[in-house]
């Protein structure tokens, strides 16, 4: 296993290399997969991201069986600035268990983690201008592409109450701690990685990796494959996912994705569709303030030549 401490120093080392985040116009969201991605969602941004997914999973060795259906809310605000946001994770189960000489209910919150995250690296801030006078060389092979967005985020679990859907000496509260990277080939793809160290100072710590390519076709469908490797004493597996999402409008989004995983002891499959909603008024607000504000400020002879607080901030967030 990875010395939780080596993992931490490296994760906190990239936090030199501070850069600024850049607020989209269309909604930035995490699903319908199980990655996050490296950039925020703005600041005094409130995101919400909501599923309902099926569940069927059977267990050949153990001889079980269990069929339900669980919700997922995942809550994301920008705060303090554009590159920093915190998170609440949730998801909640409920299935019927049926295994020899037992035929019962089960329920529970499988996740309860809030946390923040903070985008350290934007290769995108120093893009080369666009050529004016050649249309192949802004359309060549360009390697900084390769240069990944990179993110880091820390967050604590939550366990409560009497849960079935992890290990028996969990702690009622236990770290996680993820680097996150996130490249843009072209126009059209996206690839999105999280390393991951959760639940550590239990007795089953888990190291993961989540790796997501995504697909623009075009202003409103995308689609997405996703691999999913977790190991710990206590269990290991391999998912695979598939998916698609439909932009209703600017800050709205639909989602629907199927996982699959690769072993028997248990054998799952979920089927799942959400939903994403952006509430960003107080952005839009504070933006247009900012821009009015500087259009006022070229018109005075006097202030020619000086910035204002705001501009720089705003020029920093372009």
């Amino acid at each position: 296993m990875m010395n939780i401490k080596t993992f931490l120093a490296a994760s906190f080392l990239l936090i030199s290399a501070t850069q600024y985040a850049q607020y989209t116009d269309i909604i930035n969201s995490n699903r319908p997969g199980e990655s996050m991605s490296a950039f925020s969602v703005g600041k005094t941004v409130i995101q919400a991201e909501a599923g309902l997914y099926g569940i069927k999973e059977n267990h050949d060795l153990s001889r079980y069986e269990a069929n339900g259906f669980g919700t997922e809310l995942d809550v994301r605000y920008g705060a303090f600035f554009d590159q920093f946001e915190f998170t609440l994770n949730t998801q909640y189960q409920y299935d019927w268990y049926q295994a020899p000489l037992i035929n019962d209910t089960r329920g529970g919150f499988k996740q309860i983690t809030v946390g923040a995250k903070y985008l350290v690296y934007d290769p995108f801030i120093k893009q080369d201008k666009p050529n004016v006078f050649s249309w192949k060389a802004n359309h060549n092979f360009n390697w900084k592409q390769f240069i990944p967005a990179v993110a880091i985020y820390a967050g604590v679990n939550f366990n409560l109450g009497n849960n079935p859907f992890t290990f028996p000496t969990d702690r009622t509260i236990s770290p996680k701690v993820m680097v996150i990277t996130q490249h843009h080939f072209g126009s059209k793809w996206v690839w999105v990685n999280n390393i991951i160290a959760d639940k550590y100072l239990t007795d089953y710590p888990t190291l993961g990796i989540i790796s997501t390519m995504t697909r623009g076709f075009n202003m409103h469908w995308s689609g997405f494959l996703e691999f999913q490797g977790y190991k710990s004493d206590w269990y290991a597996d391999t998912v695979f996912r598939l998916g698609a999402a439909y932009l209703v409008r600017e800050n709205i989004q639909l989602d629907a994705s199927f996982s699959k995983n690769v072993k028997d002891t248990p054998s799952l499959l979920l089927a799942n569709i959400g939903m994403a909603w952006r509430f960003d008024n107080n952005y839009e607000t504070n933006y247009k303030r900012i821009k009015n504000d500087r259009g006022k400020d070229k018109k005075s002879k006097q202030d020619k030549g000086k910035k204002r607080k705001d501009e720089v901030e705003l020029e920093k967030t372009k």
